[in-house]
Order: structure tokens, then sequence, then C-alpha cells
């Protein structure tokens, strides 16, 4: 039997033989700069605290802070005041010299450095309120008075205020396995958020004269300390949040007698502050699964702000096992609730609202916070704390255990635009959300804003889209980053920059990484294998500390996929995703070799001494190529082919392709990014084949890859991520035949 040989043949210039050539100096070696090596140069080094694969080690710790809190709000001067005695756990194995506790609210006091950092620049247009506001109003008093910081047994302690940072000085070290007790005092002016700024603050309602409190970092809070950064002590510029411990809180809060409030934790005296009939229907709201029960209804509310009683009333609040606490308190307040059904547990999901934001949300915001709670403890683990609550707060969006506050309010006449409703829809999902990622898996958001609002950003979009509404999601799909990252370099950063140091912050700490994890997850990884890792990451991490390495090495540890490529390019660096098809070749099968061929000494060099015959894959040239071959093959047009095949068996000849075209797609990658190839075809016949190349087809040749398409029907168009999974900057090139985009103006 005759032994015929099959194989592509490519240009023959591509395959001339070397000439003999003078001998030329030897370059320089050169450090590996291959975009697959492996994170060795990038991440922390494994140790007992944190292993390898991303788990705590062995010999993992962190603190705990205790706190039992006594508040008071004069509601009429805007002014807060407390005392806490805060116990303090030395779980790691050092001895502390000395404490460092947070005071947030100073980085609006006179004296504070964040507004000397920032550059300034005159707006020549001013409405009258924001001229008087920004140059000739006084200065407020803002900012922690501290009043006494005293030990157990009531002496005085050392300490040193420097910022929005305290240093407590210990008489002698506190060692490792004890705890400690002390007290401070404090006061406080309540900023109006909306003229002053601030994460917290008042709204001031001017057509009845109330005001709607959400209150935070209104106490002085234990700073972090553990494995990786010692004691966390960065000051408050505004931009990057907060770093806490854990720890259970006892909290009273007094109030005007006609408020209602929410705050973090179990309220304890519901039978003194809410009346009979509240308590039965918030009861009954314990037991309804469907739609939310309304426990202070709008005429109740309205009612109240009518009264602005001098009387005062004291809640009381337990939350254990929490890093913060948060309060919204007012006499304007509405409040409903229903619960929610997780795999092992029930929670509540609650909102408070004034009459302003009705009907907008009595509609929406409480079934929002159930659906989110779904939605993320499917994705990571079920909710752990009782409940969950929203509250409206116009021009906010802020997170803390269990509550935070949300904007997005109808007009005057109760209509409510499909962008203002999606907005609130939105940051509802998106705030409730936070509850687990820094909440629960508490990342260091002074130094990482991404490892929670990346996170969850990209949760937020799953839950979106969960909503089966084809909800308007801003940040999760990989189109909506590619202006920010086809951008001035000069304006951007990666995403590993610390939280002071972003430009674009939404962009880089929010949509970015978000889009990132979304294109892991849909067109990288896949869902089964995806879901499965960062569930493993939310378990692993839950009540406790990560870092960046901890995220990046579970992912990997927990899928089998190696990743390192996808950290590398998309968190370290500012390249970006730009893959095209730089030529195609389409040729014809041929037992006579061209020219070329014929001058080559490819069989001898492929094949050594084995001399064909041959079947050669000739490439098309339009003044040589018959109509006939143009048609596509017929074994039988080939004779060396057709004798071959004669030779098989029938069931040999039964597992044969049938191709008739051949091609070679050459794609080359303008942008630094790795990224698969996701191909379309689209035949003649209308019908179309996809293949995804994974990114490691670049792993050898940074810049160009080739494919080779053996098909059944002739090819009328060959696309590059036609579905816009990759965020590629310039879709120009991922057509062939190029194609004309039509302007705008067209």
């Amino acid at each position: 039997m005759k032994k015929i040989t099959l194989f592509f043949i490519l240009p023959a210039m591509l395959f001339a033989q070397e000439k003999a050539t003078t001998v030329s100096p030897k370059q320089s070696g050169k450090y590996d700069t291959n975009k697959f090596s492996q994170m060795y140069d990038l991440l922390a080094t494994p140790n007992m605290f944190r292993n390898a694969a991303g788990a705590p080690g062995p010999a993992y710790y962190q603190q705990q802070a205790d706190y039992k809190i006594n508040i008071e709000l004069d509601d009429k001067n805007s002014k807060l005041s407390g005392n806490e005695t805060i116990t303090y756990y030395n779980n790691s194995p050092d001895n502390l010299e000395y404490l460092w506790v947070q005071l947030d609210q100073n980085q609006a006091a006179k004296n504070s450095q964040s507004p000397l950092v920032e550059s300034e620049r005159i707006t020549q247009t001013f409405p009258a309120s924001g001229f008087v506001d920004k140059f000739l109003k006084k200065d407020l008093e803002r900012g922690f008075n501290i009043e006494y910081v005293k030990d157990v047994k009531g002496a005085p302690m050392n300490y040193t205020i420097n910022q929005t940072m305290m240093r407590i000085d210990l008489a002698s070290p506190m060692k490792p396995g004890t705890s400690m007790s002390f007290s401070i005092k404090w006061w406080y002016n309540i900023n109006n958020y909306q003229k002053e700024g601030g994460r917290s603050g008042y709204e001031l309602f001017e057509k009845d004269g109330n005001k709607l409190y959400v209150i935070a970092q209104f106490y002085p809070r234990m700073a972090v300390y553990n494995d990786v950064e010692g004691w966390q002590n960065m000051q408050f510029w505004g931009s990057g949040e907060f770093a806490l411990p854990f720890g259970n809180f006892d909290v009273n809060i007094t109030v005007p007698a006609d408020h209602v409030m929410e705050a973090t934790g179990e309220l304890l005296n519901r039978s003194e502050v809410f009346t009979a009939a509240q308590v039965k229907r918030y009861e009954l709201a314990e037991k309804t699964f469907d739609k939310p029960v309304v426990i202070v209804t709008q005429a109740e509310a309205e009612a109240a702000e009518k009264g602005f009683s001098d009387k005062k009333k004291t809640w009381k609040f337990s939350a254990k096992n929490v890093r913060d606490f948060g309060i919204a308190t007012s006499r304007k307040f509405i409040l409903d609730a229903m619960a929610v059904q997780l795999d092992s547990k029930t929670s509540m999901a609650i909102s408070l609202y004034p009459k302003e934001a009705n009907p907008l949300w009595g509609e929406t915001s409480t079934a929002m916070v159930a659906h989110t709670l779904k939605s993320y403890s499917r994705m990571t683990f079920d909710y752990p704390y009782s409940k969950a609550v929203s509250v409206s707060a116009e021009d906010q969006g802020m997170e803390y255990p269990m509550i935070c506050w949300n904007f997005g309010r109808p007009d005057e006449n109760g209509k409510t635009s499909e962008q203002i409703k999606n907005g609130m829809i939105g940051v509802v999902i998106h705030e409730v959300g936070h509850n687990f990622f820094p909440m629960i898996v508490n990342s260091d958001e002074r130094q990482w804003t991404w490892m929670d609002e990346g996170l969850n950003s990209f949760l937020e979009y799953v839950a979106e889209e969960e909503l089966g509404t084809n909800f308007p999601s801003r940040r999760g799909p990989a189109k909506n980053i590619v202006p920010y990252m086809s951008g001035d370099q000069n304006f951007l950063e990666p995403i590993m920059s610390n939280s002071e140091n972003i430009i674009q912050f939404g962009n880089n700490a929010y949509g970015k990484p978000a889009t990132a994890l979304n294109i892991l997850r849909e067109t990288i990884m896949g869902r089964e294998l995806f879901d499965h890792a960062f569930k493993v990451y939310s378990n692993r991490w839950k009540f406790k500390h990560p870092t960046p390495e901890d995220f990046f090495r579970t992912m990997e540890d927990a899928s089998g996929v190696d990743l390192d490529w996808f950290w590398r390019g998309w968190f370290y660096s500012t390249d970006f995703v730009d893959i095209g098809i730089k030529e195609v070749k389409q040729y014809y099968v041929s037992e006579t070799p061209t020219k070329e061929l014929k001058d080559s000494k490819v069989r001898k060099g492929r094949f050594g001494t084995d001399k064909g015959p041959y079947v050669y894959l000739i490439a098309e040239n339009s003044t040589e190529l018959k109509s006939s071959q143009k048609k596509g093959l017929e074994i039988e047009d080939v004779k060396l082919l057709s004798d071959y095949v004669s030779t098989l068996t029938a069931e040999e000849k039964g597992n044969l392709k049938s191709p008739k075209y051949f091609y070679e797609v050459e794609f080359n990658k303008p942008g630094g990014l790795l990224m698969p190839i996701l191909v379309e075809l689209t035949y003649e016949d209308g019908s179309i084949e996809n293949f995804k190349y994974p990114a490691q087809i670049w792993r050898k040749n940074n810049d160009t890859a080739k494919k080779v398409y053996a098909t059944e029907k002739a090819i009328k168009k060959i696309q590059i991520d036609s579905k816009l999974e990759t965020a590629d900057i310039d879709v120009t090139n991922n057509t062939w035949p190029k194609t004309e985009l039509k302007s705008k103006f067209d």
C-alpha cells in the first residue's frame, strides 16, 4: 500500500532555507518578561498566618474589640454626645506598647489636612446659596471633642491625637492573650451632609423643619492590628474607607420620644419604643414572606413629624460579631418589613423612609433588600445576621453592618422616572450587598478599595441580572468599561493601587474589577468553576481579614485554573484588550506543487527521507485558481488523495470528515492584555460556528497567533468577540472581510 502524506504547506518563503551568514556578536541575556510567568515577584510569601492556598494558616489570629456605648442626640442643636467602654483583646503573638483608635470625624475638623491635599479651581458660575456656603460662611466646629480617656480604675491615660488617629500609650506593654478595658467620653456637632459633605449626618426638610439622621463613624473606633500591617493607622483622607476589628456591641441611644429608629443589632426593648399595635405588625412581618408589612404607617409618621416632642426615649441594641455600628433616626420615618427565607435561616428585610420617598420606597426598597440577601447568599454563604435595613437618605449611598443609606426619591408629585427608579434599585442592592463585603468578609478598605467595592459591584451585577428585567447595569458588562480602559494612560492606575491614589475612583475600584470578575466567570473559567471558587473564598474569610493574595490564591486553589496571567494583567497593570484579525488566507488542494514549493526544501526538512507522494495545500491566487477549485475540494479531483482514500476500510472511511475549504487565520494583539480569542465563523448559508481559544494561545508569541479552519462550507465572515465579552477597545479590526463602520453622522 502506498504511503501518502497529507500536510499543510504555508507560503514557501516561510520555509526558505537559511543562507550562511557571518557570525554576529552574541546578544545579551534578558529577564523573564513572559506575561504567563507565575506571580512570585508580586505576591507576599505564604507563611503560618496565611498559607499558599489562600486560606488562614495555623497561626492566623485577629484582634477583638467589644464596646458598651451610651449616646444622646440633641435634635435641636444637631449635636451628639456619648461615652464608651472598650474592651480590647490582644490575640496576637506580640506585646503592644500602645493602642491606635480611629477618630474619623476629625476628617472634617478645622485643622484637618484633607482639604489641603486636594487641588482647587475657581468655578465661575455659582448659585447664590452655593457662593455663600463656600466663601462667606465661617467654618463650623467639626470633629471629635475628647473629654477624657480613662483606664478601668478611672485614672487618666496618656494619649496623642494625630489628625484622624489617636494613640493611647500604655503604662506597660499589653501581653499576648490578655485583654484590657478603657473609657472615652466625647461629643461632636453633626454635619448637614447635603451641604457640608460626609458619609453620614442629617438631612433637613425645610418645609416641616424636621431632620433625618443617618449616624456613623460617631464613636472612637479601634484600628486593626494584624500580621500584614501591624497597626493599620493610615490617616482617613476621605476616599479610603475603614479597617476595623470584629467585636460585640451594646449601645443605648437616647433620642426625642417621637423618633423612629433602626440600627445595627437586635432591638432589646421593642415594646418600650413602639406602640402595641406596631409591635403586633412587626410580629406579623416576621411570618410574612411575600410582601412587606407596614409597621409604622405614613399616617403615624405624618402625625409624629408635627409634634417635636420634648420627651426622650432610649433605644437599646445589642450586636454580636460585627465590625461597626450605624444608626438611622427621625420622627419622619415610615417603617416596613418582611421575612426572607434563606437555606438555613430566616432574616428580616426592613426599610425606613419619609413620606417624600413614597410610593417608590414602599413599592421597591424592602423587596430589593430581600432579593439581595437571596442572591448574595447563593453566591457566598447564608446571610448570618437577623436583619438588613435600607434607609432613604437622599444624596447618600453608604453601608454599615445590617444597615445602609440609599438615595432615590420621586419628584414632588410622586412621579418616578425610570432612571431614578433604576438608580435606586442599583444602590439598594449595592449597599445591602456590602453586608457581605466588607462587613463579613472583612477586607482592609483603607488600603484596597477594590476588595470590597469591586467584589460587591460584581455581585450586584449578578443580582441585577437575576431580576430578569433586562436591568441596565452600569458595572459588570465588559463593553461598559471600554471607555475607561481605552483612556489616557496618564489618568489610569492599576486596580492594585492604594485607595487615595486613584484618579478615576469609580471606574478603577468598582467598574474594572467587577468587569474582570464577570469576564473570569463567563468567558475564562465558566460559572461552575468560578462560583465554587468564589464561594470557597467567601467561606474561608467570612468574619476574618483577607488580603488580595488570599483572594487570588483561593480562586486558583479551589478551581484548578492557573490565573496568574489574569491577575497580573487586569489587576497589576493598565494594559488594555485589543485583539484583531491580521490576515486570512484561503488554500486549495493540489497534487502538483507551485514553483516556490518545488524550490523549497520543505519535504526534506520536515519529513527526512520520506519523498512522498504528497498532497499540497496551495495558497489561493485569483489569477491561477480555477473556478472549479474555488468551489471547494472534491476528493476525486485530486488523484493521489482519492487513491489513498480508496485503500481505507469502510469503517475508516465512515470516520472521515469531508472538509472542502481551507483557511489560515492570523490573529494579532495590538493591546497588551492577554485574553482568550473568541471566534465566530459565518458560512455562506448563514449558519454560525463558534470557537474559543484559551489565553494561553499567546504564551509563546505575544504578538500573533494562527488557526486553521477546514470547513465543509465556504466562510462568508469571520468575527472576533461578536458578543463583546472581553472589553476589546477597538472592534474595527475584529471582522473579516473588514467592514466599514457607519459614523454617528451617517
